[in-house]
């Protein structure tokens, strides 16, 4: 084994990773610096500084990344709609680069030989931790514990925790419970009941979200404003895009928006079924097309949709930080010049509807679709040298056929 003298862990202070903090410093008998990032996963992360130094951490950062989370990477991914397989808004894949980069820059900073993440060998977060390191420093070693050790089940992992008295909470001892990931776009919940796909949630696992038929039976109407294609504003009040976010996830979780029972493919190759709630982004992207309709010229809006599940895919499979994805942002940013006005949406029973949009920059002529007598002059004539232009090639390929 490569001698290694310092680790940098990415450390949540929940049992897999407080069982992991223990494994490194016994296997690697070296110092190991814990990470743990805030992007709004809604819990309270002292206690994963308590865990850390009853396990002898000396240092142990706690960041805050809120605020960098949403501003560099949701809202990038926002401009370009990104969908993956046309319905993930991809909540845990874009926070995976994110906390990556932060532990290459603090393990250059302590001189750190390598990095340890507690992502499964089944999972994509392997893939995206490892990927970004790849582009971001390729000197530094990843350590994937769950690749390299001899732990195969659950009981096995409580019999380590117990043998290194590694304290379990009392609801962890029982049957696995379901794997959930949260930050501040989404959350997600797989495992137990729902790694069968024929069988329906139980509505106890959704946190965010009202079920859509217990929500007000009375819509609440919002407005978002729009600078170069990120949102600014609620209801006319400016906000950072980490509070913005917040407040949306707030308003749609009050109405059941942004729910999501998605069998999906993984980069790695199986099936895997979760549930995501995402309140705050299932708006944002509503208002975000909306917004695009009237300030995007045809082509370009056109051109956008089709790059966008390429774009989406490559971030769920771990490319953040590869040179096609940042090709792809650049044309993506370029087209956001115009993309600034206001957006007027409609919170009803789980949806999220736009019913209004203006715009300072908009495209829109109502002098052009009017069906009355308008001042600018359309010829109709004009439409039927176009119909004959573009039905050529129809004409030759029907005479060709016999038509």
């Amino acid at each position: 084994m490569t001698k290694i003298e310092k680790i940098v862990l990415s450390y949540s202070g929940g049992l897999d990773t407080s069982i992991i903090l223990k494994w490194l410093q016994e296997t690697y008998g070296c110092e190991v610096v814990t990470f743990t990032a805030d992007l709004g996963q809604g819990e309270e992360l002292e206690p994963a500084q308590a865990k850390a130094e009853m396990a002898g951490v000396k240092d142990i950062r706690i960041v805050d990344l809120r605020e960098e989370f949403v501003s560099d990477f949701v809202f990038p991914m926002l401009r370009a709609n990104a969908l993956y397989e046309g319905q993930y808004l991809l909540g845990s894949s874009i926070a995976r680069p994110l906390i990556a980069k932060h532990l290459v820059g603090i393990a250059r900073e302590v001189g750190a030989d390598a990095i340890a993440h507690g992502a499964t060998g089944k999972g994509n977060d392997q893939l995206r931790f490892e990927l970004a390191v790849n582009a971001l420093d390729p000197s530094i070693k990843v350590i994937a514990p769950w690749r390299q050790w001899n732990i195969r089940s659950r009981m096995q992992l409580l019999e380590y925790a117990e043998k290194h008295r590694i304290p379990v909470p009392s609801d962890k001892r029982g049957e696995a419970p379901f794997s959930i990931d949260a930050n501040l776009l989404h959350t997600s919940t797989e495992g137990k009941s729902l790694e069968n796909p024929a069988e329906v949630a139980p509505d106890h696992i959704y946190q965010r979200t009202v079920d859509p038929v217990d929500a007000p039976d009375g819509p609440e109407i919002i407005t978002i404003g729009f600078e170069r294609g990120d949102p600014v504003s609620v209801n006319g009040k400016a906000m950072t895009p980490a509070a913005l976010l917040t407040e949306l996830n707030g308003l749609g979780g009050r109405h059941g928006v942004g729910r999501l029972d998605l069998v999906e493919n993984r980069f790695i190759g199986m099936k895997s079924r979760g549930i995501y709630e995402t309140p705050g982004g299932t708006i944002l992207l509503a208002a975000h097309r909306g917004i695009e309709s009237i300030t995007l010229d045809r082509a370009a809006a056109h051109l956008k949709d089709e790059i966008m599940p390429r774009y989406a895919e490559l971030i769920y499979n771990g490319f953040w930080f590869a040179p096609e994805r940042e090709m792809l942002q650049a044309l993506i940013d370029q087209s956001q010049a115009f993309v600034s006005g206001e957006v007027t949406l409609r919170l009803y029973k789980g949806s999220a509807s736009v019913i209004s949009r203006a715009s300072p920059c908009s495209l829109y002529s109502a002098d052009l679709v009017t069906f009355e007598e308008s001042a600018i002059a359309f010829d109709y004539h004009d439409a039927e040298g176009f119909i004959r232009l573009n039905g050529l090639r129809l004409r030759s390929w029907a005479a060709r056929n016999g038509r």
